[in-house]
């Protein structure tokens, strides 16, 4: 029975909890071992904070100052991948155009919402800086005059000397998410885990807000996300980008000051991907 439970314990995640506890010790589900380098992905919304558009500098400056505490703290190396969404989404701005009458191409309308992403990290790695934590902002797209481009094992130097590592531009490419760039971003630089930033605590089964028995979920598998049409902690491509490399994500609430540190300390929070 035991060597039986022992196989399924490395293959099969719909394993019930209790069986992963007495037969594998708890397994992934007893918690990640602390990291030591994370990619934190931050959307162009959070920025914005509890306005509709801009940057709320009071939520960059909490979120900046609880950051050169984890790093203080930890030791831990952080890369941060920054969204647009705040300024402006390619694909929503080709929607909202008319149709049928010359308009912007959607590979034009993404290259803008990267220039966006670049804005988001100008003003993160500034207030960093202000607060003591070295950061340096590296793009996608060559913007030379306020940013490094970004260069690999630059990026792994830059980590390694204990600076924030914040990455603009998305991939570089239009027609891919800032999603996708986090994920391959932290498989570029050799990431343990991808934080996915959100303003809910983690993943639940059904929208908590418009269903009273959603339920919270610990641990739920790439493939789930993918399946299950309730479920969205990432686009597809990413997700699977994510589950082909057996990367973990862990979707946490960063409103709630300290969950930083408590994942950088291997303490589960939220929700984990695996």
């Amino acid at each position: 029975m035991f060597d039986m439970y022992e196989k399924l314990c490395l293959f099969d995640l719909s394993i019930p909890l209790f069986i992963y506890t007495k037969y594998c010790g708890g397994g992934i589900l007893a918690g990640m071992p602390s990291p030591h380098r994370i990619l934190l992905k931050l959307s162009g919304e959070q920025f914005a904070g509890k306005n509709s558009f801009g940057i709320d500098t009071d939520f960059i400056l909490e979120l900046a100052k609880e950051l050169h505490e984890v790093i203080a703290e930890t030791k831990v190396q952080i890369v941060i991948v920054v969204g647009g969404g705040n300024f402006l989404r390619g694909a929503t701005l080709v929607k909202m155009l008319p149709k049928n009458e010359a308009s912007i191409e959607r590979a034009t309308a993404d290259y803008m919402g990267m220039l966006a992403t670049v804005m988001n990290g100008m003003a993160l790695v500034d207030i960093l800086e202000h607060f003591g934590q070295p950061a340096r902002l590296q793009t996608r797209i060559r913007i030379d005059s306020v940013a490094e481009p970004f260069i690999r094992r630059r990026a792994i130097r830059h980590l390694e000397k204990g600076r924030v590592v914040v990455i603009g531009g998305g991939t570089g490419n239009p027609f891919v998410t800032t999603d996708t760039a986090a994920v391959s971003t932290a498989l570029e630089l050799n990431c343990d885990i991808v934080l996915k930033a959100t303003k809910v605590d983690g993943v639940y089964s059904k929208d908590p807000h418009k269903h009273a028995d959603a339920v919270k979920l610990g641990t739920i598998s790439h493939l789930d996300d993918i399946k299950d049409e309730n479920i969205s902690v990432m686009d597809n491509a990413a997700i699977s980008l994510a589950m082909d490399n057996k990367l973990p994500i862990r979707v946490f609430d960063l409103l709630t000051r300290g969950n930083i540190k408590r994942i950088a300390k291997g303490e589960d929070v939220g929700t984990l991907v695996v």
